[in-house]
């Protein structure tokens, strides 16, 4: 997901006081949210939780399974050769030990790079970048495929800003192959761009695959767009949702989902706003605010089950 970035402090307050307890008051218990583990365990963070492995990492991704995810969020950029590579940050220098953009090597050369990140976690795993085709071969060996949300990173900061997109149409041409390739079940997907044109693109090349609108800023201006588009889910930051802004997506027909969360306090403020899935970066306290705050929930109703009858698929 991209970087936080500022927002009013009117609006977070309202989240932080809002979220917390449903707005209306309901009789009926309200299903737990399906969890997906935000790129894989998260990010390197010292506390809450503290984690060492690389976010799109595949020591990530499997560590967010063990610990009873559903299925993960990883971030898709693509190669100069037209692969699909795991890899969150615009730049490679940030967390690896590559220069320059993803799109400017070879997926054979990005998957020789080793993941850094800063002291020091460096020194506590030894995981390279991977592709999104030795994911799928992974868990295509397995009795089934676990939830994956695909984060479209699309901009490329190595081009100039009105020429970012350019290769996006390629992006999905080869998403389209690779998840044909491995006969990824639909209602296992969601696909997740900010960007309108590709959410097009998206729908004609696959057809039936539930796509997520993400919307970091803006959002009562950029929301209309959801029920234009077509999508099955709109995805928002923690530090945007609110009760009133979730009632409004399900308004439109959209399932609320929501990623990040680390602390207690935001992972309540979270779940207090009723998302239909969250991609959260502490499993284990979300587990535990889910079974304190109410032992008699029913079971999660997975989000591919949702859209997979919205779509009629």
């Amino acid at each position: 997901m991209p970087n936080v970035r500022y927002w009013s402090a009117a609006v977070l307050l309202s989240g932080l006081l809002g979220c917390a307890r449903p707005a209306v008051p309901t009789a009926a218990p309200v299903p737990a949210p399906q969890l997906i583990g935000h790129a894989g365990s998260g990010f390197f963070t010292p506390i809450h939780p503290f984690n060492a492995l690389p976010p799109s990492s595949r020591a990530g991704i499997a560590r967010a399974l063990a610990h009873g995810a559903a299925g993960v969020e990883v971030d898709v950029q693509l190669s100069r050769d037209s692969l699909l590579v795991l890899y969150h940050d615009v730049q490679l220098a940030n967390m690896s030990t590559g220069h320059g953009c993803v799109s400017q090597y070879t997926a054979a050369e990005l998957t020789a790079l080793h993941y850094r990140g800063p002291w020091p976690y460096r020194w506590l795993h030894d995981e390279k970048v991977i592709t999104l085709d030795a994911l799928l071969s992974e868990w295509a060996a397995g009795p089934e495929f676990p939830v994956l949300h695909l984060d479209l990173h699309e901009a490329d900061a190595c081009l100039p800003p009105t020429d970012a997109y350019r290769r996006s149409p390629a992006l999905v041409r080869a998403l389209a192959r690779t998840l044909h390739r491995y006969a990824v079940p639909a209602r296992h997907l969601l696909i997740i761009s900010e960007y309108q044109p590709t959410l097009r693109q998206l729908r004609r090349a696959l057809p039936g695959v539930p796509l997520g609108l993400e919307i970091t800023e803006q959002f009562d201006e950029r929301l209309p767009a959801a029920a234009v588009l077509g999508t099955e889910a709109v995805v928002v930051p923690k530090r945007l949702i609110t009760p009133e802004r979730a009632d409004h997506i399900r308004a439109i027909g959209q399932q609320v989902v929501v990623f990040g969360g680390r602390s207690r306090a935001s992972i309540e403020r979270v779940v207090g706003c009723r998302p239909d899935a969250v991609e959260i970066d502490n499993l284990r306290v979300m587990q535990r605010v889910l079974t304190a705050q109410n032992a008699a929930r029913p079971a999660a109703r997975p989000l591919e089950a949702t859209l997979r009858t919205k779509s009629g698929h």
